[in-house]
């Protein structure tokens, strides 16, 4: 299990206090907090690293300075984060990084069990690709949503006559490849996505999307750790090493061919990095993001999920999720089945020893949340502000007995 550890980077101060400040990167983790309490700043550096650590498995380059470093992660715009007293420690299953006092330090990691994965980092400016066309010709916009929205236009191009259906209250997409147009189809009612509710707009590339690549993975049937010989690692690092190192090329051109030669790597772990996926979703739909996205990461052992969230009512979708997985365990009787799969379905339960649950603070402190049988505890800041609530409303019902 990979995992990092942070301190004075960004909102990030003391960092994890328990754990020697390890944050555990489980097959589903959680970053629950207030705004700017770096939730998605840690979120940010997991995808940057998993992919540091990525190209160093494929042999995009063999070491790395500090600069480069602070470089990939000004892709995910953290690159502004650094302190003078910044530590970032790395742990994978290929290589160790580390970067402290400026500089970066990698080590190989001797394991024999990487997973190549497919990374995908799905921004919480999404809905501007439901409702601009050629978002990658706009300015100014976010790295990781230039790159979301050129995985979106591969899965409309993706959809098997051209449609499919979302599971929220079972409408159609269906995508118009002449004019690029994605459309919502009911019975009662055809619009373009780009007119549709803000929930729609923010789910359907998000399904879509983790559809897309999910599938791209399940189609390379074979899921062995690692999918290629030593010898074909080192013919394959060969010919990055001569595209890296040939003066005569362009970076486009450079960037062009290192694709090409990323199709013949085989995929065998889908890294789904999400922030808030409860955006400006009803609660019940919230429950239907979720267990889709479970759902598509328990198709393979080596998947992960991260996510980032504001929502309480994810938490206790979570934790009916852990508890439907203890259940389903126990009992083979087709009945009590049926009656378990009506609150969640069987393929998005959770077992809870691959869930972990961290509490990001405004003092720039991480906690991890307490379980009870791996669910996550009621004890956290967005179960606080329910509860909140109701003492705000018993003090105006006091104030209205004395009015």
């Amino acid at each position: 299990m990979s995992k990092i550890r942070i301190k004075n980077f960004g909102p990030i101060k003391e960092g994890l206090k328990s754990n020697n400040g390890w944050i555990d990167i489980k097959k589903v983790a959680v970053f629950i907090g207030d705004q700017g309490s770096g939730k998605s700043t840690v979120a940010k550096l997991i995808s940057t690293l998993v992919w540091i650590e990525k190209a160093l498995v494929r042999g995009d380059f063999n070491d790395l300075s500090g600069a480069e470093f602070r470089d990939h992660c000004a892709y995910q715009n953290i690159g502004s984060y650094f302190k003078p007293d910044s530590e970032i420690d790395y742990i994978g299953d290929a290589f160790l990084i580390t970067y402290v006092n400026g500089e970066t330090n990698v080590q190989k990691n001797e394991s024999n069990s990487y997973a190549f994965p497919k990374i995908m980092y799905v921004p919480a400016e999404r809905n501007l690709v439901s409702a601009v066309l050629n978002v990658e010709d706009l300015e100014g916009l976010p790295s990781t949503l230039y790159t979301f929205s050129k995985e979106y236009i591969n899965a409309l191009n993706d959809l098997q006559s051209g449609q499919t259906t979302i599971p929220l209250k079972d409408f159609k997409v269906e995508y118009d490849r002449a004019s690029k147009i994605v459309y919502l189809k009911s019975f009662e009612f055809n619009i373009k996505l780009s007119e549709a509710s803000s929930g729609f707009q923010s789910f359907t590339p998000l399904f879509l999307v983790t559809g897309f690549l999910s599938n791209i993975l399940n189609r390379k049937t074979d899921k062995s750790k690692k999918h290629s010989s030593i010898e074909q690692d080192q013919r394959l690092r060969r010919r990055i090493q001569e595209i890296m190192n040939n003066p005569n090329l362009t970076d486009e051109v450079k960037e062009g061919m290192l694709e090409v030669l990323s199709a013949e790597i085989r995929y065998s772990a889908f890294i789904n990095i999400v922030e808030e996926p409860e955006q400006n979703l009803f609660p019940t739909s919230q429950r239907e993001v979720l267990n889709n996205l479970l759902a598509f990461n328990n198709q393979d052992s080596n998947n992960k999920l991260v996510l980032t969230t504001h929502s309480p009512y994810l938490i206790n979708y979570l934790t009916l999720a852990v508890k439907a997985d203890s259940l389903v365990n126990n009992t083979n009787s087709l009945e009590m089945r049926k009656k378990l799969r009506k609150i969640v379905p069987i393929e998005s339960t959770l077992n809870g020893r691959d869930l972990v649950v961290y509490e990001f603070t405004g003092e720039g402190e991480i906690k991890k949340l307490k379980d009870h049988k791996g669910m996550p505890s009621d004890d956290n800041e967005l179960n606080y502000e329910l509860g909140e609530t109701n003492e705000y409303f018993a003090q105006l019902l006091e104030i209205q007995q004395r009015l």
